[in-house]
């Protein structure tokens, strides 16, 4: 595809629950679904280079409106040719309106119904972020899907301020809707909410009725715990549209993204793969492993056999170990790489298993084997 908005199509649902394989096919690709997204905020993925992306499996990417903005600029990356040509990626992207920004920089900055001020963290020069101003950011930067300006609320919070964040949500979301004009970026809505179920049902509601072209769960990944993520999700994914892309933001951890795609979850991201990779934790099918003990000093293994990845195919545990010692830049990127490989056959996997019928089974197996030891 060249032009026009992005398109879902769902192939099949799995007989016995909620998954389903999909795919997304935007201005720059497919995207064949349940799929990963890997963060480069800052419009790079950490230490990984874009045709190693590929090598591993990636099919897209995600940067953040709230950075770019900040530094070059967004109109600096559209000079430059949008964020495709920055990030030298000809895949698809999706950018973050920079709402998770409200939360995680919730001490630098100040909410009213135009919009986010922030104090930002660079120099403490102030940043004022409209749903307006992110989705002209966003349309400067270029990416194939866009989200709109959200709150997200931390956990806990008190119901009061968890319903003002989903009034704000939804009157944000109404103005993005209007704002956005470009006919070849799709804009998504996401559902907030907090805990509530009242709340997320509500939110969910309006914002299927305002007719986005793909929804996401929001603030399910800001400290509320497995069950309360699966309780969130269960109760959310069956009020979106079921000819839509479903998104859950921010979310990584195995048990979790197993249960959310089983309950029809199409989409993730999160900075685990690449963050643990940088600091020399590796992910394997018996769990995470920390290279940087000491048992695995003469370790001559790859950090798994069966794994393609460049770490694997030339290098030994006991020789990333010895570059995280030794303070080398390699063992970071060589890690990252690695678990960015593990996290795509994962996914690999969980669709041939969707395909073929054998989704509950064969994540039981692994998840059993991935938790033994935990």
């Amino acid at each position: 595809m060249s032009s026009g908005e992005s398109i879902w199509e769902v192939l099949s649902n799995d007989a016995a629950g909620g998954a389903r394989l999909g795919r997304l096919s935007t201005p720059h690709g497919r995207v064949e679904t349940p799929a990963f997204i890997p963060v480069g905020t800052k419009a790079t993925v950490k230490g990984v280079l874009p045709a190693t992306l590929r090598e591993v499996g990636v099919q897209m990417v995600l940067a953040n409106t709230y950075h770019l903005a900040l530094r070059p600029g967004a109109e600096v990356v559209r000079d430059l040719g949008g964020l495709h040509a920055m990030m030298a990626w000809d895949g698809p992207i999706l950018t973050d309106s920079g709402g998770f920004q409200v939360f995680s920089l919730a001490a630098l900055r100040k909410v009213t119904d135009s919009g986010v001020t922030f104090r930002n963290h660079i120099d403490g020069a102030e940043m004022m972020l409209s749903p307006e101003s992110a989705v002209a950011a966003q349309n400067d930067l270029g990416a194939d899907i866009l989200m709109a300006l959200d709150i997200c609320p931390p956990y806990p919070c008190p119901r009061e301020e968890v319903a003002e964040a989903v009034r704000l949500t939804l009157a944000w979301a109404e103005r993005c809707r209007a704002a956005h004009e470009r006919r070849d970026q799709a804009l998504w809505a996401i559902v907030q909410g907090g805990v509530e179920r009242d709340l997320r049902g509500e939110c969910a509601e309006r914002l299927v009725a305002m007719g986005f072209s793909g929804y996401a769960i929001g603030g399910v990944s800001v400290g509320e715990g497995h069950e309360h993520l699966r309780e969130v999700v269960g109760w959310t994914a069956p009020l979106l549209p079921a000819d839509r892309p479903r998104y859950l933001m921010g979310v990584g951890e195995l048990r979790d993204v197993v249960a959310a795609v089983g309950m029809g979850i199409d989409l993730f991201d999160c900075v685990l793969p690449t963050r643990n990779g940088r600091n020399a934790s590796a992910y394997t099918a018996d769990g995470l492993i920390r290279l940087r003990n000491e048992r695995f000093r003469t370790d001559s293994r790859p950090i798994e056999a069966d794994c393609d990845c460049p770490a694997c195919r030339s290098w030994s545990r006991g020789t990333l170990r010895h570059l995280f010692g030794v303070g080398e830049m390699l063992g970071p990127i060589l890690v990252s790489i690695h678990n960015l490989r593990f996290y795509a056959r994962l996914f690999s996997r969980l669709r041939a298993w969707i395909e073929g019928g054998r989704f509950e089974a064969e994540t039981q197996a692994l998840l059993d084997r991935y938790y033994r030891n935990h």
